[in-house]
């Protein structure tokens, strides 16, 4: 470890979950068998939040049941095969794997064997901000490719030979901008160039990963600023060409316009501002976006010609919220997105009992109250049966001269 680079992991609120000292002495981290491994290293030493916990150990996974059992700790084998067990230790839910060293890959999917080598298990790892470990008990960090001087330069750099770890899984190719978005400041330049050279790799990937890996791309810090790098180098060309220059300046008027309306990004809005009528339908269907998330993006592409309050009451608050920022109106959508949606108070039996047959004529007019009742604002209980009594008069009026 270079010099002036901690030694340990500064203080933090989720080493102090409950369970955690007792999955430690399970697990035998005081003889140095498990240590704490990846985002939550990451995150910690960057002085962000950390939402998930994963530790690393030498056991396998069979002894790591059997020892979690042994301290009345539930064991979950959710990934056994692959060496994962999730560890529920008073309430803390705790991602256990066996260290491992690959086998062989296929540029989607990874043979590995276990192994008692911390060094051979951070070696598969992808990035060297990935491959940072630290003790669960006194927290000293283990850093065996410079990841803690990477991750204080923002630098994604890949750990070995650029070029060969994306042909062992070629969606690191995604993860590396990814990662360059959320916490990075220049790339660096042979991982950018490998990156590059292997693009038309992302081919061979299914496209519902492809799409994880764009959402989560579009809601980083720096999102505007990687998608131009990867547009003028022909990242998406092979597998998203829709993604040009032109739909990164969507994004861009976006990302502005849901700062000015102080809104938090939101990956499906996003991703509609890359899109357009013309191509949304055909790129979410490609991405295998579910039906909700594929008509959410279709909606929010509409006009906003309505008065923001009766967009959000016809639309539903979110996706009136995605088209107002989408055309340019922060303010409004502000004003929507603090909104809570009424409810017409009036239901189609009031105007049976004000004289209406029930059927098709029933359904008509409450719908000419509804547009009433929205076009005037939302008025009270007693202006919505005023209007309700104009409505009905004209329809009985217009069945009796029929």
């Amino acid at each position: 470890m270079a010099v002036n680079e901690p030694t340990t992991l500064p203080p933090a609120d989720w080493t102090q979950r409950p369970g955690l000292d007792r999955l430690a002495m399970a697990l035998g981290a005081e003889e140095g068998a498990a240590r704490y491994v990846g985002g939550a290293v990451r995150d910690t030493l960057l002085g962000l939040a950390v939402a998930d916990i994963d530790v690393a150990t030498i056991h396998p996974p069979q002894e790591v049941v059997r020892r979690l059992q042994a301290a009345g700790i539930k064991a979950v084998p959710t990934g056994i095969v692959h060496g994962t067990i999730t560890a529920v230790a008073d309430g803390t839910v705790v991602e256990v794997t066996t260290l491992r060293r690959d086998v062989s890959t296929d540029g989607r999917h990874a043979e590995v064997a276990f192994t008692d080598d911390w060094q051979a298990d951070a070696a598969r790892r992808d990035f060297t901000m990935n491959a940072l470990y630290a003790d669960m008990g006194d927290h000293r960090l283990h850093d065996y490719f410079g990841g803690i001087a990477d991750l204080r330069a923002g630098r994604v750099r890949f750990i070995g030979d650029p070029l060969r770890r994306i042909a062992e899984d070629h969606l690191r190719i995604l993860r590396f901008f990814r990662f360059l978005a959320r916490f990075g400041d220049t790339p660096d330049a042979e991982g950018l160039a490998a990156c590059v050279a292997r693009a038309n790799d992302l081919m061979a990937l299914s496209r519902e990963r492809i799409a994880d890996e764009l959402l989560k791309l579009l809601v980083a810090r720096d999102a505007v600023g990687v998608l131009w790098l990867m547009v003028d180098n022909a990242i998406w060309q092979p597998v998203l060409p829709e993604l040009d220059g032109a739909a990164v300046d969507r994004l861009a008027a976006l990302v502005a316009a849901e700062a000015a309306a102080g809104l938090a990004p939101d990956p499906i809005r996003r991703l509609a501002a890359l899109l357009d009528t013309g191509n949304a339908e055909g790129v979410t269907a490609r991405l295998k976006l579910s039906n909700a998330q594929r008509k959410r993006v279709a909606v929010a592409l509409g006009d906003a010609a309505d008065h923001p309050l009766a967009l959000g009451y016809r639309l539903g608050v979110e996706s009136a919220v995605d088209r107002l920022l989408l055309t340019g109106d922060p303010a409004a959508a502000e004003k929507v997105a603090g909104w809570t949606r009424p409810s017409l108070p009036l239901t189609g039996g009031a105007l049976v009992e004000r004289g209406l047959a029930r059927g098709p004529d029933v359904a008509r007019a409450l719908r000419q109250v509804e547009d009433r009742w929205i076009a005037e604002g939302f008025p009270d209980a007693e202006r919505t049966a005023a209007i309700a009594d104009a409505v009905v008069d004209q329809a009985l009026r217009a069945s009796s001269n029929a």
